[in-house]
């Protein structure tokens, strides 16, 4: 899971919402563009174009516009720009995986979750080199939860996560590593790039990974 830190809500997207009146009422059916696609635009760079869940690159057209709390639940909630993340996958498709915000569907049980919304919600999951995830701490049970609700064990995102891993970490890396080298790898994937505005393929992964290398302090 990427922790995800909420700005201020798009202008355009307030604008439109101002416009109810007693004839209309604005609701998440109605969103067409071009707000719908500065909404996404805005939660893309927010998040440094990364799905919230499973922390793959994605775009506009590889993603979309995922309700935290499910419209289903929370309808009081479904333009509520604190509700709103970008997630992977732009629709499911027969056959394929699902995982992420389409696994997650209307699947919610307050008291079971963990947000990408908690402060540390990163640290309580554990990557490893063959890409697979756990919860941090056995005991965690919001954690070993989130991770079967949004399907973030299935070997689709654990062959991409073993990919990134293994590209970075690989055993002439691992043999020879400083603490300030894995220091070093670890605040480079937790930022975004200059130039692209973007954080990096599973950049928090890597990031995570690197710094369970270190020892203990």
């Amino acid at each position: 899971m990427k922790q995800v830190n909420k700005g201020a809500s798009p202008a355009a997207f307030e604008r439109w919402k101002a416009l109810a009146n007693d004839d209309w009422q604005p609701c998440y059916a109605e969103l067409q563009n071009p707000e719908k696609t500065l909404l996404h635009t805005a939660l893309l760079q927010e998040q440094g174009h990364v799905c919230c869940y499973c922390g793959r690159q994605i775009s506009l057209t590889d993603s979309h516009i995922e309700h935290w709390r499910p419209q289903a639940l929370r309808k009081d909630l479904e333009l509520d720009y604190s509700n709103l993340l970008a997630s992977c996958l732009r629709a499911s498709q027969p056959g394929a995986p699902l995982h992420c915000g389409h696994a997650k569907g209307n699947a919610f049980i307050e008291e079971h979750t963990l947000s990408p919304l908690d402060p540390g919600c990163e640290l309580r999951f554990a990557y490893h080199l063959n890409g697979a995830i756990s919860a941090a701490r056995p005991d965690d049970q919001a954690a070993i939860d989130m991770i079967a609700l949004l399907q973030l064990d299935i070997a689709f995102l654990r062959n991409r996560r073993s990919e990134a891993l293994t590209r970075v970490f690989d055993a002439a890396f691992l043999g020879t590593a400083s603490d300030d080298e894995l220091r070093t790898l670890a605040t480079v994937y937790r930022q975004l790039d200059p130039d692209s505005g973007q954080h990096a393929d599973f950049g928090h992964v890597l990031a995570l990974f690197a710094e369970a290398l270190l020892p203990e302090t």
